[in-house]
């Protein structure tokens, strides 16, 4: 099993934006292949601060979300309209 942690920073004022469109992509990360949990975690001292850990059985099922179309599309959208930066991804093996 692993964790990712996947940090984000959003355009202050696009919060709300970047937290229904986790929501909607709960729905493609709960139809991965080997995909266990996700939870999307709020900095309390920098609200435009996120955090995403995600829990896979093996690094390769990560691996192949992240190389899917959902998931490019996803990213696509983000950087074009949501995040201030480049996001910051993490893997730890347990």
């Amino acid at each position: 099993m692993i964790t990712v942690g996947m940090n984000y920073h959003v355009i202050p004022g696009k919060q709300q934006d970047f937290e229904d469109k986790f929501a909607a992509v709960m729905g493609a990360l709960r139809a991965a292949e080997g995909h266990t949990s996700s939870t999307l975690w709020k900095d309390v001292a920098d609200d435009a601060s996120y955090l995403i850990t995600s829990e896979w059985s093996d690094e390769q099922a990560f691996r192949d979300f992240i190389q899917s179309q959902a998931f490019r599309d996803v990213t696509t959208w983000g950087k074009e309209q949501i995040l201030s930066g480049r996001p910051q991804h993490k893997v730890y093996k347990h």
